[in-house]
Protein backbone atom coordinates (compact mmCIF):
# COMPACT_ATOMS: atom_id res chain seq x y z
CA UNK A 1 0.00 0.00 0.00
CA UNK A 2 1.39 3.47 -1.08
CA UNK A 3 0.99 5.61 1.96
CA UNK A 4 0.14 9.70 1.63
CA UNK A 5 3.87 10.97 1.61
CA UNK A 6 5.20 8.49 -1.59
CA UNK A 7 2.02 9.26 -3.52
CA UNK A 8 3.07 12.81 -3.37
CA UNK A 9 6.14 12.05 -4.19
CA UNK A 10 5.42 9.48 -7.01
CA UNK A 11 3.46 12.39 -8.23
CA UNK A 12 6.11 15.06 -8.38
CA UNK A 13 8.01 12.58 -10.35
CA UNK A 14 5.55 12.56 -12.92
CA UNK A 15 5.15 16.11 -13.55
CA UNK A 16 8.88 16.61 -13.87
CA UNK A 17 9.18 14.18 -16.45
CA UNK A 18 5.98 15.55 -17.74
CA UNK A 19 7.96 19.07 -17.50
CA UNK A 20 10.41 17.34 -19.99
CA UNK A 21 8.09 15.57 -22.77
CA UNK A 22 8.09 12.18 -21.22
CA UNK A 23 5.08 12.13 -21.09
CA UNK A 24 5.83 8.72 -23.25
CA UNK A 25 7.23 6.92 -20.31
CA UNK A 26 4.56 8.29 -18.22
CA UNK A 27 1.88 6.51 -19.95
CA UNK A 28 4.17 3.54 -21.52
CA UNK A 29 5.43 2.53 -18.06
CA UNK A 30 3.28 0.46 -15.92
CA UNK A 31 5.10 1.40 -12.50
CA UNK A 32 2.83 4.75 -13.02
CA UNK A 33 -0.39 3.10 -13.60
CA UNK A 34 -1.74 3.41 -9.85
CA UNK A 35 -1.99 7.34 -10.23
CA UNK A 36 -2.28 7.80 -13.80
CA UNK A 37 -5.04 9.61 -13.77
CA UNK A 38 -3.22 12.91 -12.02
CA UNK A 39 -1.20 12.85 -15.01
CA UNK A 40 -4.34 14.84 -16.94
CA UNK A 41 -4.38 17.23 -13.76
CA UNK A 42 -1.13 18.63 -14.25
CA UNK A 43 -0.86 21.47 -15.90
CA UNK A 44 3.07 20.12 -17.71
CA UNK A 45 0.75 17.89 -19.49
CA UNK A 46 -1.06 20.88 -20.99
CA UNK A 47 1.74 23.48 -21.51
CA UNK A 48 3.07 21.47 -23.99
CA UNK A 49 6.95 19.69 -24.37
CA UNK A 50 10.44 20.65 -23.98
CA UNK A 51 12.73 20.39 -27.03
CA UNK A 52 15.65 18.31 -27.22
CA UNK A 53 16.62 14.93 -27.32
CA UNK A 54 14.95 11.78 -25.33
CA UNK A 55 18.42 11.14 -23.34
CA UNK A 56 19.11 14.87 -22.35
CA UNK A 57 15.20 14.89 -21.46
CA UNK A 58 16.03 12.02 -19.15
CA UNK A 59 19.37 12.97 -18.03
CA UNK A 60 18.00 16.98 -16.85
CA UNK A 61 14.80 15.24 -15.62
CA UNK A 62 17.06 13.31 -13.01
CA UNK A 63 19.11 15.98 -12.28
CA UNK A 64 15.58 18.06 -10.94
CA UNK A 65 14.33 15.27 -9.33
CA UNK A 66 17.52 15.43 -6.93
CA UNK A 67 20.59 14.03 -6.04
CA UNK A 68 20.13 10.61 -5.41
CA UNK A 69 18.18 9.60 -8.21
CA UNK A 70 21.64 11.67 -10.20
CA UNK A 71 23.54 9.15 -8.39
CA UNK A 72 21.06 6.32 -9.05
CA UNK A 73 21.32 7.20 -12.74
CA UNK A 74 24.68 6.96 -12.82
CA UNK A 75 24.22 3.23 -11.32
CA UNK A 76 21.86 2.65 -14.02
CA UNK A 77 24.78 4.00 -16.89
CA UNK A 78 26.47 0.76 -16.38
CA UNK A 79 23.75 -1.37 -16.97
CA UNK A 80 23.76 -0.24 -20.92
CA UNK A 81 22.83 -3.50 -21.90
CA UNK A 82 19.57 -2.38 -20.30
CA UNK A 83 18.90 0.49 -22.05
CA UNK A 84 18.49 2.19 -25.57
CA UNK A 85 21.86 3.28 -26.85
CA UNK A 86 21.27 7.40 -26.58
CA UNK A 87 19.80 6.93 -23.16
CA UNK A 88 22.90 5.07 -22.02
CA UNK A 89 25.34 7.02 -23.23
CA UNK A 90 23.77 10.64 -21.90
CA UNK A 91 23.22 9.01 -18.16
CA UNK A 92 26.63 8.53 -18.55
CA UNK A 93 27.16 12.05 -18.16
CA UNK A 94 25.42 12.95 -15.36
CA UNK A 95 27.51 14.70 -12.89
CA UNK A 96 27.27 14.82 -9.19
CA UNK A 97 27.51 19.02 -9.45
CA UNK A 98 25.94 20.39 -6.38
CA UNK A 99 25.75 23.87 -5.24
CA UNK A 100 27.40 24.46 -1.45
CA UNK A 101 26.10 25.15 1.77
CA UNK A 102 27.26 27.89 3.76
CA UNK A 103 30.62 28.10 5.71
CA UNK A 104 29.23 29.09 8.59
CA UNK A 105 26.92 25.33 8.66
CA UNK A 106 30.52 23.73 7.56
CA UNK A 107 32.46 24.85 10.67
CA UNK A 108 29.64 24.39 12.83
CA UNK A 109 29.55 20.79 11.93
CA UNK A 110 33.75 20.46 12.03
CA UNK A 111 33.55 21.99 15.51
CA UNK A 112 30.48 19.84 16.73
CA UNK A 113 32.45 16.49 15.10
CA UNK A 114 35.82 17.08 17.01
CA UNK A 115 34.85 18.69 19.86
CA UNK A 116 36.82 21.69 19.51
CA UNK A 117 37.60 25.25 17.87
CA UNK A 118 38.42 24.36 14.56
CA UNK A 119 41.23 26.86 15.40
CA UNK A 120 42.55 24.42 17.48
CA UNK A 121 43.31 22.02 14.70
CA UNK A 122 44.05 24.34 11.84
CA UNK A 123 45.98 27.83 11.34
CA UNK A 124 44.05 27.90 8.29
CA UNK A 125 40.65 26.94 6.70
CA UNK A 126 39.34 27.80 3.37
CA UNK A 127 35.70 28.81 3.46
CA UNK A 128 35.19 28.13 -0.36
CA UNK A 129 35.04 24.70 -1.32
CA UNK A 130 37.04 23.06 -3.30
CA UNK A 131 34.15 20.36 -4.49
CA UNK A 132 30.80 20.41 -3.48
CA UNK A 133 28.82 16.62 -3.88
CA UNK A 134 25.25 15.82 -3.33
CA UNK A 135 26.68 14.01 -0.01
CA UNK A 136 29.33 16.23 1.28
CA UNK A 137 31.51 18.83 0.23
CA UNK A 138 35.56 19.36 0.43
CA UNK A 139 37.79 22.21 1.53
CA UNK A 140 41.36 22.84 1.98
CA UNK A 141 43.10 23.77 5.24
CA UNK A 142 46.23 23.48 6.80
CA UNK A 143 47.19 21.58 10.08
CA UNK A 144 48.45 23.65 13.30
CA UNK A 145 51.46 21.39 12.89
CA UNK A 146 51.61 22.53 9.16
CA UNK A 147 50.46 19.12 6.86
CA UNK A 148 48.26 20.53 3.95
CA UNK A 149 45.07 18.77 4.09
CA UNK A 150 41.74 18.40 2.76
CA UNK A 151 38.42 18.20 4.96
CA UNK A 152 35.75 16.66 3.72
CA UNK A 153 32.25 17.64 5.68
CA UNK A 154 28.88 16.07 4.54
CA UNK A 155 26.04 17.47 3.72
CA UNK A 156 23.68 18.85 6.99
CA UNK A 157 20.12 16.78 6.64
CA UNK A 158 21.53 14.30 4.29
CA UNK A 159 20.48 11.30 5.85
CA UNK A 160 16.77 12.06 5.90
CA UNK A 161 16.77 12.89 2.22
CA UNK A 162 18.69 9.53 1.58
CA UNK A 163 16.48 7.80 3.62
CA UNK A 164 13.38 9.27 1.76
CA UNK A 165 14.16 8.93 -1.28
CA UNK A 166 15.57 5.29 -1.27
CA UNK A 167 12.10 4.34 0.31
CA UNK A 168 10.69 5.70 -2.75
CA UNK A 169 12.94 3.78 -5.12
CA UNK A 170 11.87 0.56 -3.09
CA UNK A 171 8.52 1.72 -3.72
CA UNK A 172 9.29 2.10 -7.41
CA UNK A 173 10.84 -1.05 -7.47
CA UNK A 174 8.28 -3.17 -5.72
CA UNK A 175 5.90 -1.84 -8.44
CA UNK A 176 7.80 -2.50 -11.10
CA UNK A 177 7.78 -6.53 -10.06
CA UNK A 178 3.81 -6.07 -10.06
CA UNK A 179 3.17 -4.85 -13.27
CA UNK A 180 6.79 -5.09 -15.31
CA UNK A 181 7.57 -8.36 -17.39
CA UNK A 182 11.15 -8.25 -17.22
CA UNK A 183 11.25 -7.63 -13.22
CA UNK A 184 11.73 -11.44 -12.57
CA UNK A 185 15.21 -11.57 -14.51
CA UNK A 186 16.32 -7.68 -14.10
CA UNK A 187 15.65 -8.12 -10.64
CA UNK A 188 14.86 -4.22 -9.31
CA UNK A 189 14.49 -4.72 -5.86
CA UNK A 190 18.03 -6.07 -5.67
CA UNK A 191 19.48 -3.56 -7.59
CA UNK A 192 17.94 -0.75 -5.52
CA UNK A 193 19.18 -3.07 -2.59
CA UNK A 194 22.34 -2.63 -3.60
CA UNK A 195 22.72 0.94 -4.37
CA UNK A 196 20.69 1.45 -0.66
CA UNK A 197 24.29 -0.19 0.86
CA UNK A 198 26.40 2.14 -1.43
CA UNK A 199 24.70 5.23 -0.49
CA UNK A 200 24.47 4.33 3.23
CA UNK A 201 28.09 3.71 2.93
CA UNK A 202 28.97 7.43 1.89
CA UNK A 203 27.24 8.61 5.24
CA UNK A 204 30.01 7.24 7.39
CA UNK A 205 33.04 8.80 6.58
CA UNK A 206 34.81 6.53 8.76
CA UNK A 207 34.26 4.10 6.70
CA UNK A 208 35.38 6.01 4.22
CA UNK A 209 38.54 6.87 5.72
CA UNK A 210 38.95 3.14 6.82
CA UNK A 211 38.79 2.08 3.19
CA UNK A 212 41.36 4.65 1.97
CA UNK A 213 43.68 3.29 4.85
CA UNK A 214 43.24 -0.25 3.55
CA UNK A 215 43.95 0.46 -0.54
CA UNK A 216 47.50 2.94 0.55
CA UNK A 217 48.19 -0.38 2.18
CA UNK A 218 47.53 -2.36 -0.51
CA UNK A 219 49.56 0.34 -2.89
CA UNK A 220 52.19 0.72 -0.20
CA UNK A 221 55.95 1.65 -2.01
CA UNK A 222 53.76 1.23 -5.66
CA UNK A 223 54.72 3.01 -8.45
CA UNK A 224 51.39 2.62 -9.85
CA UNK A 225 49.20 4.32 -7.43
CA UNK A 226 48.91 6.73 -4.66
CA UNK A 227 46.70 7.33 -2.23
CA UNK A 228 46.54 9.84 0.11
CA UNK A 229 47.77 9.42 3.95
CA UNK A 230 44.02 9.58 6.43
CA UNK A 231 44.44 12.37 9.57
CA UNK A 232 42.85 10.15 11.86
CA UNK A 233 42.84 12.28 15.10
CA UNK A 234 40.27 14.84 13.07
CA UNK A 235 37.96 12.15 11.48
CA UNK A 236 34.52 11.25 12.71
CA UNK A 237 31.67 10.27 11.14
CA UNK A 238 30.29 13.81 9.88
CA UNK A 239 33.98 14.95 9.25
CA UNK A 240 37.28 13.19 7.39
CA UNK A 241 40.91 14.82 7.10
CA UNK A 242 43.50 13.78 4.60
CA UNK A 243 46.50 14.52 2.72
CA UNK A 244 46.50 17.43 0.26
CA UNK A 245 47.87 15.74 -3.13
CA UNK A 246 48.78 18.08 -5.71
CA UNK A 247 48.50 16.21 -9.36
CA UNK A 248 46.58 16.79 -13.13
CA UNK A 249 43.43 16.10 -13.53
CA UNK A 250 43.76 12.20 -15.84
CA UNK A 251 40.96 14.34 -17.91
CA UNK A 252 43.84 16.93 -19.07
CA UNK A 253 45.48 15.22 -21.82
CA UNK A 254 47.38 18.09 -23.49
CA UNK A 255 48.74 19.29 -19.91
CA UNK A 256 49.79 16.00 -19.47
CA UNK A 257 51.82 15.94 -22.70
CA UNK A 258 53.29 19.25 -22.29
CA UNK A 259 54.67 17.53 -18.27
CA UNK A 260 56.39 14.75 -20.45
CA UNK A 261 54.08 12.18 -18.73
CA UNK A 262 53.86 8.53 -21.31
CA UNK A 263 50.13 8.47 -21.94
CA UNK A 264 50.81 4.80 -23.30
CA UNK A 265 52.26 3.93 -19.84
CA UNK A 266 49.94 5.79 -18.16
CA UNK A 267 47.16 3.99 -20.01
CA UNK A 268 48.56 0.54 -19.57
CA UNK A 269 49.00 1.32 -15.93
CA UNK A 270 45.37 2.34 -15.37
CA UNK A 271 44.17 -1.46 -16.46
CA UNK A 272 46.82 -3.20 -14.80
CA UNK A 273 45.77 -1.27 -11.62
CA UNK A 274 42.22 -2.21 -11.83
CA UNK A 275 42.94 -6.40 -12.56
CA UNK A 276 45.00 -6.11 -9.43
CA UNK A 277 42.33 -4.52 -6.99
CA UNK A 278 39.82 -7.28 -8.15
CA UNK A 279 42.06 -10.17 -8.78
CA UNK A 280 45.22 -9.57 -6.38
CA UNK A 281 43.52 -7.78 -3.66
CA UNK A 282 39.82 -8.49 -3.83
CA UNK A 283 39.14 -4.68 -3.24
CA UNK A 284 38.87 -2.04 -5.67
CA UNK A 285 37.85 1.43 -6.16
CA UNK A 286 34.88 1.78 -7.60
CA UNK A 287 34.45 5.29 -8.43
CA UNK A 288 37.57 5.87 -10.98
CA UNK A 289 36.00 8.34 -13.59
CA UNK A 290 38.52 11.09 -13.87
CA UNK A 291 36.79 13.76 -11.36
CA UNK A 292 38.45 10.89 -8.90
CA UNK A 293 42.11 10.55 -10.56
CA UNK A 294 44.99 12.37 -10.50
CA UNK A 295 48.35 11.63 -12.05
CA UNK A 296 51.88 12.83 -10.97
CA UNK A 297 54.39 14.06 -13.82
CA UNK A 298 56.27 11.07 -13.13
CA UNK A 299 52.95 8.85 -14.30
CA UNK A 300 51.77 7.86 -11.64
CA UNK A 301 47.91 7.53 -10.74
CA UNK A 302 46.68 9.49 -7.22
CA UNK A 303 43.32 8.33 -6.08
CA UNK A 304 40.63 10.53 -4.10
CA UNK A 305 37.20 9.46 -3.02
CA UNK A 306 36.66 6.39 -1.32
CA UNK A 307 33.30 6.46 -0.48
CA UNK A 308 32.33 3.70 -3.25
CA UNK A 309 34.25 0.65 -3.10
CA UNK A 310 33.77 -2.64 -4.53
CA UNK A 311 34.89 -6.60 -3.84
CA UNK A 312 33.05 -9.67 -5.08
CA UNK A 313 32.92 -13.67 -3.85
CA UNK A 314 36.14 -15.72 -4.57
CA UNK A 315 33.32 -17.81 -6.55
CA UNK A 316 33.12 -15.00 -8.58
CA UNK A 317 36.05 -13.98 -8.34
CA UNK A 318 37.53 -17.15 -10.30
CA UNK A 319 34.28 -17.16 -13.19
CA UNK A 320 35.56 -13.70 -14.07
CA UNK A 321 39.07 -14.84 -14.43
CA UNK A 322 38.26 -18.34 -16.34
CA UNK A 323 35.73 -15.71 -18.49
CA UNK A 324 38.36 -13.29 -19.10
CA UNK A 325 40.68 -15.90 -19.88
CA UNK A 326 38.31 -18.19 -22.50
CA UNK A 327 37.52 -14.77 -23.93
CA UNK A 328 41.40 -14.24 -24.81
CA UNK A 329 41.56 -17.54 -26.41
CA UNK A 330 38.21 -17.37 -27.90
CA UNK A 331 37.41 -20.25 -26.24
CA UNK A 332 32.84 -19.72 -26.61
CA UNK A 333 32.12 -23.29 -25.40
CA UNK A 334 34.04 -22.76 -22.15
CA UNK A 335 32.47 -18.83 -22.24
CA UNK A 336 28.83 -20.73 -22.20
CA UNK A 337 30.08 -23.60 -19.83
CA UNK A 338 31.22 -20.71 -17.28
CA UNK A 339 28.02 -18.90 -17.19
CA UNK A 340 25.76 -21.75 -16.39
CA UNK A 341 28.36 -23.55 -13.86
CA UNK A 342 28.23 -20.12 -12.49
CA UNK A 343 23.83 -19.47 -12.16
CA UNK A 344 24.42 -16.47 -14.03
CA UNK A 345 22.01 -18.43 -17.06
CA UNK A 346 19.63 -21.19 -15.88
CA UNK A 347 20.85 -24.42 -15.87
CA UNK A 348 18.44 -26.15 -18.37
CA UNK A 349 20.52 -23.39 -21.21
CA UNK A 350 21.59 -25.77 -24.07
CA UNK A 351 25.40 -24.88 -23.59
CA UNK A 352 25.66 -25.42 -28.02
CA UNK A 353 23.13 -22.88 -28.35
CA UNK A 354 24.68 -20.46 -26.17
CA UNK A 355 27.60 -20.96 -27.19
CA UNK A 356 26.80 -20.22 -31.08
CA UNK A 357 25.39 -16.92 -29.95
CA UNK A 358 28.26 -15.67 -28.11
CA UNK A 359 30.35 -16.62 -31.32
CA UNK A 360 28.27 -14.38 -32.99
CA UNK A 361 28.55 -11.05 -31.00
CA UNK A 362 32.40 -11.34 -31.11
CA UNK A 363 34.09 -13.14 -33.86
CA UNK A 364 32.80 -9.70 -36.41
CA UNK A 365 34.34 -7.96 -32.83
CA UNK A 366 37.15 -9.43 -33.16
CA UNK A 367 38.33 -9.09 -36.55
CA UNK A 368 38.37 -5.71 -35.83
CA UNK A 369 42.04 -3.51 -35.40
CA UNK A 370 42.60 -3.51 -31.99
CA UNK A 371 41.79 0.37 -31.69
CA UNK A 372 38.79 -0.04 -33.10
CA UNK A 373 38.00 -2.75 -30.73
CA UNK A 374 35.46 -1.44 -27.31
CA UNK A 375 35.51 -4.34 -24.91
CA UNK A 376 33.40 -2.59 -22.96
CA UNK A 377 31.00 -2.29 -25.35
CA UNK A 378 31.65 -6.06 -26.33
CA UNK A 379 30.50 -6.94 -22.83
CA UNK A 380 27.16 -5.04 -23.32
CA UNK A 381 26.20 -6.47 -26.68
CA UNK A 382 26.78 -9.85 -24.58
CA UNK A 383 24.76 -9.13 -21.62
CA UNK A 384 22.14 -8.29 -24.99
CA UNK A 385 22.75 -11.57 -26.43
CA UNK A 386 22.44 -13.31 -22.98
CA UNK A 387 18.92 -11.59 -22.45
CA UNK A 388 17.56 -14.00 -25.17
CA UNK A 389 18.75 -16.73 -22.56
CA UNK A 390 16.92 -15.43 -19.46
CA UNK A 391 20.45 -13.89 -18.19
CA UNK A 392 19.93 -12.28 -14.41
CA UNK A 393 21.01 -9.33 -13.55
CA UNK A 394 24.11 -10.11 -10.78
CA UNK A 395 23.75 -7.10 -8.54
CA UNK A 396 27.29 -7.68 -7.05
CA UNK A 397 29.13 -7.46 -10.72
CA UNK A 398 27.48 -3.93 -11.36
CA UNK A 399 30.22 -1.86 -9.32
CA UNK A 400 32.72 -3.74 -11.51
CA UNK A 401 30.92 -3.50 -15.18
CA UNK A 402 30.83 -0.04 -14.23
CA UNK A 403 34.54 0.20 -13.06
CA UNK A 404 35.35 -1.73 -15.87
CA UNK A 405 33.59 0.48 -18.59
CA UNK A 406 35.17 3.37 -16.71
CA UNK A 407 38.78 2.32 -16.97
CA UNK A 408 38.60 0.92 -20.31
CA UNK A 409 37.14 4.59 -21.72
CA UNK A 410 39.80 6.72 -19.62
CA UNK A 411 42.69 4.18 -21.13
CA UNK A 412 41.70 5.08 -25.14
CA UNK A 413 41.31 8.83 -23.91
CA UNK A 414 44.95 8.20 -22.83
CA UNK A 415 45.84 6.13 -25.34
CA UNK A 416 43.34 5.27 -28.33
CA UNK A 417 45.21 2.57 -29.49
CA UNK A 418 45.12 0.77 -26.01
CA UNK A 419 45.13 -2.63 -25.81
CA UNK A 420 43.13 -3.49 -22.67
CA UNK A 421 43.10 -7.45 -22.96
CA UNK A 422 46.96 -7.84 -24.08
CA UNK A 423 47.62 -5.47 -21.37
CA UNK A 424 45.79 -7.84 -18.97
CA UNK A 425 46.33 -11.29 -20.16
CA UNK A 426 49.89 -12.01 -18.70
CA UNK A 427 48.60 -10.34 -15.11
CA UNK A 428 45.73 -12.41 -15.54
CA UNK A 429 47.35 -15.86 -16.42
CA UNK A 430 50.00 -15.56 -13.60
CA UNK A 431 46.85 -14.92 -11.15
CA UNK A 432 45.21 -17.93 -12.24
CA UNK A 433 48.41 -20.05 -12.06
CA UNK A 434 48.94 -18.98 -8.39
CA UNK A 435 45.42 -19.58 -7.65
CA UNK A 436 44.54 -22.52 -9.60
CA UNK A 437 47.79 -24.23 -9.97
CA UNK A 438 50.47 -26.50 -8.30
CA UNK A 439 52.05 -23.75 -6.61
CA UNK A 440 48.72 -22.66 -5.22
CA UNK A 441 47.81 -26.18 -3.93
CA UNK A 442 51.43 -26.18 -2.19
CA UNK A 443 50.52 -22.70 -0.60
CA UNK A 444 47.26 -23.63 0.32
CA UNK A 445 48.94 -26.85 2.30
CA UNK A 446 51.81 -24.72 3.85
CA UNK A 447 48.75 -22.00 5.18
CA UNK A 448 46.97 -24.93 7.09
CA UNK A 449 49.99 -26.91 8.42
CA UNK A 450 49.83 -25.15 11.32
CA UNK A 451 46.16 -26.18 12.26
CA UNK A 452 47.49 -29.98 10.41
CA UNK A 453 49.56 -30.27 13.18
CA UNK A 454 47.91 -29.13 15.97
CA UNK A 455 45.04 -31.82 15.33
CA UNK A 456 47.75 -34.29 14.37
CA UNK A 457 48.39 -35.96 17.73
CA UNK A 458 44.61 -35.98 18.19
CA UNK A 459 43.87 -38.61 15.20
CA UNK A 460 45.09 -41.93 16.83
CA UNK A 461 42.40 -41.45 19.25
CA UNK A 462 39.87 -40.43 16.76
CA UNK A 463 40.94 -43.38 14.10
CA UNK A 464 40.67 -45.56 17.45
CA UNK A 465 36.94 -44.32 18.79
CA UNK A 466 35.40 -45.02 15.10
CA UNK A 467 37.03 -48.52 15.09
CA UNK A 468 35.45 -49.38 18.38
CA UNK A 469 32.31 -48.13 17.20
CA UNK A 470 32.28 -50.25 14.27
CA UNK A 471 33.65 -53.17 16.22
CA UNK A 472 30.34 -52.85 18.89
CA UNK A 473 28.28 -51.84 16.29
CA UNK A 474 27.35 -48.49 17.78
CA UNK A 475 28.37 -46.37 14.57
CA UNK A 476 25.80 -44.14 13.75
CA UNK A 477 25.80 -41.96 10.31
CA UNK A 478 23.61 -38.69 10.96
CA UNK A 479 23.42 -37.07 7.22
CA UNK A 480 20.59 -34.86 6.70
CA UNK A 481 20.10 -32.86 3.22
CA UNK A 482 17.10 -31.63 1.70
CA UNK A 483 17.95 -34.13 -1.27
CA UNK A 484 18.24 -36.95 1.54
CA UNK A 485 14.96 -35.85 3.18
CA UNK A 486 13.35 -36.36 -0.66
CA UNK A 487 14.51 -39.13 -0.78
CA UNK A 488 13.65 -41.27 1.97
CA UNK A 489 10.15 -39.50 1.04
CA UNK A 490 9.86 -40.90 -2.17
CA UNK A 491 11.25 -44.22 -1.21
CA UNK A 492 8.89 -44.71 1.75
CA UNK A 493 5.71 -43.60 -1.28
CA UNK A 494 7.66 -46.40 -3.28
CA UNK A 495 6.97 -48.65 -0.52
CA UNK A 496 3.48 -48.13 0.36
CA UNK A 497 2.55 -48.30 -3.31
CA UNK A 498 4.45 -51.83 -3.58
CA UNK A 499 2.28 -52.71 -0.35
CA UNK A 500 -0.70 -51.72 -1.93
CA UNK A 501 -0.53 -53.45 -5.16
CA UNK A 502 0.40 -56.58 -3.26
CA UNK A 503 -2.51 -56.68 -1.13
CA UNK A 504 -5.11 -55.89 -4.00
CA UNK A 505 -3.44 -58.18 -6.37
CA UNK A 506 -4.17 -60.96 -3.65
CA UNK A 507 -7.67 -60.06 -2.36
CA UNK A 508 -8.48 -59.89 -6.63
CA UNK A 509 -7.24 -63.25 -6.89
CA UNK A 510 -8.59 -64.67 -3.33
CA UNK A 511 -12.15 -63.10 -4.79
CA UNK A 512 -11.62 -65.03 -7.90
CA UNK A 513 -10.57 -68.37 -5.83
CA UNK A 514 -13.61 -68.32 -3.99
CA UNK A 515 -15.69 -67.90 -6.94
CA UNK A 516 -14.71 -70.95 -8.58
CA UNK A 517 -14.91 -73.30 -5.43
CA UNK A 518 -18.12 -75.60 -5.73
CA UNK A 519 -21.03 -75.10 -2.96
CA UNK A 520 -19.41 -71.94 -1.65
CA UNK A 521 -23.34 -70.05 -1.66
CA UNK A 522 -23.80 -68.28 1.43
CA UNK A 523 -25.38 -64.83 0.57
CA UNK A 524 -25.09 -64.86 -3.36
CA UNK A 525 -25.67 -61.36 -4.87
CA UNK A 526 -26.76 -61.74 -8.47
CA UNK A 527 -24.74 -65.06 -9.61
CA UNK A 528 -22.06 -64.46 -6.85
CA UNK A 529 -21.14 -64.52 -3.42
CA UNK A 530 -20.84 -61.04 -1.74
CA UNK A 531 -17.94 -61.97 0.19
CA UNK A 532 -16.21 -62.02 -3.71
CA UNK A 533 -17.86 -58.28 -4.36
CA UNK A 534 -16.19 -56.83 -1.03
CA UNK A 535 -12.39 -59.19 -1.54
CA UNK A 536 -12.64 -57.79 -5.38
CA UNK A 537 -13.80 -54.49 -4.49
CA UNK A 538 -10.76 -53.92 -1.41
CA UNK A 539 -8.48 -54.89 -4.18
CA UNK A 540 -9.69 -52.75 -7.30
CA UNK A 541 -8.96 -49.64 -4.29
CA UNK A 542 -5.83 -50.98 -3.22
CA UNK A 543 -4.38 -50.92 -7.12
CA UNK A 544 -5.80 -47.88 -7.91
CA UNK A 545 -4.16 -46.16 -4.73
CA UNK A 546 -0.91 -48.18 -6.08
CA UNK A 547 -1.34 -46.13 -9.44
CA UNK A 548 -1.36 -42.70 -8.19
Amino acid sequence: MINLTTAFRLIRIQRVLLRYGLDEFVFAMHLFRPLRFFTFLSPSYWMGKRKGPRGERIRRALEDLGPIFVKFGQILSTRQDLLPPDIGEELSQLQDNVPPFAEDLARQIIEKSLAVPIEDVFSDFSPSPLASASVAQVHTATLRTGEDVVVKVLRPGIAKIIHSDVALLYTLAELANKYWDEAKRLKPLEVVKEFDHTIHDELDLVREAANASQLRRNFEDSDQLYVPEVYWDYTRQGVMVMERIYGTPIGRIDELKEQGVDLKLLAERGVEIFFAQVFRDNFFHADMHPGNIFASESGQYIAVDFGIMGSVTVADQRYLAENFLAFFQRDYRRVAQLHIESGWVPKETRVDEFESAIRAVCEPIFEKPLKEISYGNLLLRLFQTARRFDMEVQPQLVLLQKTLLNIEGLGRQLYPDLDLWQTAKPYLETWYKNRMGPKATFNKLKEHLPIMGEKLPELPEMAYKVLSDVANGDLELKWTSQQLEEIKQQMAKNHRKNIYAICGGSLIISAAVILGLDGFSPLMLGDAPVVTWVLGGLGGLLLFNAME
